[in-house]
């Protein structure tokens, strides 16, 4: 079923429910929303356990979008979705949707249990560090209609894509897409804080039972930044999945969480 629920400034959120029992959330990540096939999948394998509530961040897919952005008004939205989902639930984000899910639970009892997938923080020197002017950067690409400079811009900045492969990519069919969220890129960007530094103090204050997975096939950066936030939260526990890229695979991410949410 699809739902829409109204955050705390008024901006409608969308979402997608399914399955029966205790509320699972999953927050996206960058350059996507809730339609991403791996998301779906994965909402779909824990629909038989779990009350899975899909949702579009702010400025995506079906959810509005209001100015001026912030990240407290995404962590109302999620805490939003989580009321309709019965005033509790567990969480998983990804990537830079992980490091939201993280900063929300210093601040939402309503999270009961987190489950992140590589939150890219900068925690050694082979880590992107984003500039003090990135969000504003990206802010003024948009604004002067140069969506696909702002693309091209957090994929090679922050994501470390070649910009020769991102040359490429703009002749692919998705890259339209990408330019329709380009938008939210900033939002991306204050989210993951500055510098993308891992926020030690944030991490302290996280009570909640988490788990904190990366893939042996990633960035090393991106796995040491997975210890760095295991180690700093009090009640996380790491995992390495084997084979798995950034772009872990559904099949193999769903039963870890399974796992997870049901045991932990």
């Amino acid at each position: 079923m699809t739902g829409q629920v109204t955050s705390a400034d008024g901006t409608v959120i969308a979402y997608d429910r399914a399955g029966t029992g205790p509320a699972v959330v999953l927050v996206h990540g960058a350059f996507t929303d809730r339609a991403h096939p791996i998301l779906r999948t994965v909402a779909d394998a824990l629909a038989p356990w779990f009350t899975v509530c899909n949702y579009d961040r702010r400025g995506r897919g079906g959810s509005g979008d209001t100015a001026p952005y912030a990240v407290e008004r995404e962590i109302e939205d999620l805490a939003a979705v989580i009321a309709a989902a019965g005033g509790s639930a567990m969480v998983f984000g990804g990537s830079s949707g992980a490091a939201l899910a993280l900063t929300a639970a210093a601040r939402l009892p309503a999270i009961t249990k987190l489950a992140l997938w590589e939150p890219p923080y900068h925690v050694d020197e082979g880590a992107p560090s984003l500039p003090g002017d990135f969000a504003e950067r990206l802010e003024t690409l948009v604004a002067g209609d140069r969506r696909g400079d702002a693309v091209e811009l957090f994929l090679v900045e922050a994501a470390e894509v070649p910009p020769q492969v991102v040359a490429a990519m703009r002749a692919e069919p998705t890259w339209a897409q990408a330019e329709a969220v380009a938008h939210t890129l900033a939002y991306e960007a204050a989210v993951l804080g500055p510098a993308n530094a891992l926020p030690t103090a944030l991490l302290a204050t996280v009570t909640q039972p988490t788990l904190v997975m990366a893939g042996d096939r990633s960035p090393g950066w991106l796995a040491a930044a997975c210890r760095a936030v295991a180690d700093g939260v009090p009640h996380a526990r790491h995992r390495v999945l084997a084979g798995q890229t950034h772009a872990v695979a559904a099949e193999v991410l769903a039963p870890e969480l399974l796992e997870f949410f049901v045991t932990a």
